[in-house]
């Protein structure tokens, strides 16, 4: 079975200034603070730390296209991966990092459901939310169905499926979900019977434990410390955990102020170091796509519950990605509000709030002001990916388009080197919908993420459809996106794994060969995801030392 081979040649990155022709003209009438003759509409302030500028508020004025500019073509193709897990965690790459908190199980964002014992039956937020709690539903689902904002290892907030809060109404026992913003009346201390972690009690801030006294009935009046946990006991509850995150917000709030900065400094210090990147540039990769989270911007102390640290941390990457000659995107995996609800964006409990309101696209903005500043002279920067994965329809077409365009001003204020980098949305949308507004722009990518993964019609794929499907799906998927003269391609993910259960060595290595070979033609390059996980398959680092993938 014969691999591509590492090119050996010299090489320029589609980085470096002189793959990049000449921006002219009104391409880059950048709005500013000291162009302020440039742009007389409204601006606003953003802070970031102690970092203050000011930007076109783009929400009260329209979009002005620049002219149209000549495509930069790269003088080599990015073959990058992906340094996920590191700066922005995702549980599920590495377990361990989640073991010393106290209720690991029940983090920001895990959605339960409270049975109880004596009416045998559900609880739930009436109508969604908004006024009573019932106990009367024989099943289970949305609105029986709880978000766990955690207070403390003990203490929990209850969202409810409208997004309000279960709590206590005006200093009653009556047991509502009214509140928009939780406080001490809408906090409550699960109980967990010692031998049966699922069996609790729930105590509110008064003192008291909810009772089930009848199906249509939930209040905080329950006295007695005293139980069997029996079935008897109308304070007794079983709880099932449906749903869980481990995120950033989550790894960061279990472990609570004290523990998280130690924790979470060990863990940048130690996941990713020097050896990596000697080990990605000797192995045949010539780039790396670092996810990075907004509150990076705020280092050394950025709001609760996260903690200062990455910004040190991706500075060292700079540094070792400059000595052994491997360039740098780095990619805004996490936005304030969050772009899609997932773990990896920072989420508290899965809510999807970016691009809702101009205040967070504006603080958005800033973070990409501050990276942009910050390494815009480092020649390891090869590119600025602006947002990863916004989900459609949650982000518009509209606010992304506005976003992007503020992001790729602000980008340009400090290179016109470096590549922007701009994620399609995921969910139902035309894949060639950013073209208009990116076609007009200079030294653009669009990035794109396969995956034989995520959707049931590759659940009974054989060995061979699977390779099929990359084959002329996936051609056919990637020429849409590539056309003479818009945007530049990049598959900023992929992963050589699948369902396929039992597969051989070589059915990897022959599925891994057609991705690389497909993903390769794209314009600008391909990253893995990613260089280090638990899951075999999806560590690049494990696939090449054990054979399965050769560059």
């Amino acid at each position: 079975m014969s691999f591509p081979q590492h090119h050996e040649e010299p090489f320029l990155l589609p980085g470096d200034r002189e793959c990049i022709p000449e921006l002219k003209g009104d391409s880059l009438r950048i709005p500013r603070e000291e162009e302020g003759d440039d742009w007389d509409g409204p601006v606003v302030e953003v802070k970031t730390g102690a970092h203050t500028s000011l930007y076109p508020d783009f929400q009260a004025h329209s979009i002005v296209k620049p002219a149209v500019a000549a495509r930069a073509t790269p003088n080599f193709k990015v073959r990058a991966v992906s340094l996920g897990g590191w700066l922005v965690t995702e549980g599920w790459i590495k377990p361990s990092l989640f073991d010393g908190i106290i209720n690991k199980d029940l983090l920001d964002g895990t959605q339960v459901q409270f049975l109880s014992v004596k009416q045998g039956k559900y609880v739930c937020a009436e109508s969604g939310g908004g006024t009573i709690i019932v106990a009367n539903r024989i099943s289970a689902s949305g609105w029986e169905t709880f978000k766990l904002w955690r207070v403390s290892e003990t203490e929990f907030q209850f969202r409810v499926f409208n997004r309000e809060f279960v709590g206590l109404q005006n200093g009653t026992t009556d047991v509502v979900a009214v509140a928009t913003t939780p406080g001490e009346s809408e906090t409550f201390q699960i109980v967990r019977k010692s031998d049966d972690m699922n069996r609790v009690r729930i105590m509110a801030s008064n003192g008291f434990f909810l009772q089930a006294k009848t199906q249509d009935l939930v209040t905080a009046d329950f006295e007695s410390n005293n139980t069997t946990w029996g079935n008897d006991d109308p304070s007794v509850f079983v709880m099932n955990i449906v749903g869980t995150m481990q995120g950033e917000f989550q790894v960061t709030n279990g472990y609570g102020p004290v523990k998280a900065p130690t924790v979470m400094r060990e863990h940048w210090a130690t996941f990713i170091t020097e050896p990596d990147f000697q080990f990605i540039s000797s192995s045949g990769l010539n780039a790396v796509r670092i996810p990075v989270g907004w509150w990076i911007a705020s280092d050394p102390s950025p709001p609760p519950p996260f903690v200062g640290g990455s910004l040190e941390a991706l500075d060292n990457a700079f540094t070792w990605a400059e000595k052994y000659n491997v360039k740098i995107v780095i990619d805004l995996h996490a936005a304030p509000g969050s772009q899609n609800g997932y773990e990896h964006s920072g989420s508290r409990d899965g809510s999807q709030e970016w691009g809702q309101s101009d205040e967070n696209i504006q603080q958005t903005v800033a973070v990409i002001d501050f990276l942009a500043s910050r390494y815009a002279s480092r020649p390891g920067l090869l590119g600025v990916e602006l947002i990863n994965e916004p989900l459609a329809p949650g982000v518009t077409l509209d606010s992304l388009t506005k976003y992007y365009q503020a992001g790729y001003d602000t980008v340009r204020k400090y290179t016109t080197s470096a590549y922007v980098v701009m994620s399609n949305r995921l969910g139902p949308m035309d894949p060639q919908e950013l073209f208009p507004f990116a076609s007009g722009l200079q030294a653009v990518v669009i990035d794109v993420h396969y995956y034989n993964l995520f959707s049931s019609i590759f659940d009974s794929m054989t060995v061979q459809q699977n390779i099929d499907y990359v084959n002329n799906n996936r051609t056919s998927d990637l020429n849409y996106v590539t056309t003479a003269n818009g945007p530049l391609t990049f598959v900023g993910e992929w992963v050589a794994e699948w369902k396929v259960n039992g597969a051989t060595k070589e059915d990897y290595q022959r599925f891994a060969a057609a991705e690389l070979e497909v993903f390769g033609r794209a314009s600008f390059g391909w990253a893995y995801w990613t260089l280090k996980n638990v899951n075999d398959h999806w560590s690049l680092e494990w696939m090449i030392q054990n054979g399965y993938i050769a560059l």
